[in-house]
């Protein structure tokens, strides 16, 4: 066999075998003597003969554009997952966006399973908890002058009530300056 075969030319050209077999009784393509096609003289006779209006075109895509705070989040969540991640004006590959996306979901389903298992909690619950413990420290460093300065004064030999001022003054001073310190809830 000299040429191709009416299937291995339907691959070459892309089209269906009975396409190929009309275009064979029609006479648009070229054979050899045994039947089989000749593809490049069958190529240029089809060309010759197809009407290009009537050709099948590949559509063209149809992108849409993507907002920069989609490629930001994009590039976000892949830096977090420490993967590659495109360069500034780069674009986004497929690829990297459905990767990015399954990592999202996959911590958006992780998050949702702690909370179900009790292991996180609201935000402002948590900063109330907070709030209340840290009062309750600072009323207890607050007292404890009072209760304790009266033993250490009998240790030390000295007079219980100016013990007592001397730690006031040392435990409010150190109280101001943890008021100072503000931590940053994000």
């Amino acid at each position: 066999m000299q040429g191709m075969s009416e299937r291995q030319y339907a691959a070459h050209v892309g089209l269906s075998r009975g396409a190929i077999q009309k275009a064979k009784t029609a006479e648009r393509l070229v054979l050899y003597p045994d039947g089989s096609i000749n593809a490049a003289a069958s190529d240029a006779r089809r060309a010759e003969s197809t009407d290009p209006s009537k050709t099948r075109k590949p559509p063209a895509p149809k992108l849409k554009p993507v907002p920069e705070a989609a490629v930001a989040a994009v590039g976000d969540t892949l830096r977090e997952q420490g993967l590659a991640v495109p360069a500034v004006g780069g674009g986004t590959t497929f690829l990297q966006a459905k990767t990015a996306n399954e990592v999202l979901k996959a911590q958006e389903r992780r998050i949702r399973l702690q909370k179900l298992k009790g292991e996180l909690i609201e935000r402002a619950r948590a900063l109330a908890l907070v709030f209340r413990l840290a009062r309750e420290v600072r009323d207890a460093w607050v007292n404890w002058p009072a209760r304790s300065s009266a033993l250490m004064a009998a240790e030390l030999g000295v007079e219980p009530a100016a013990m007592q001022k001397a730690l006031e003054k040392h435990v409010r001073a150190h109280l101001d300056e943890l008021a100072e310190v503000r931590p940053d809830f994000r």
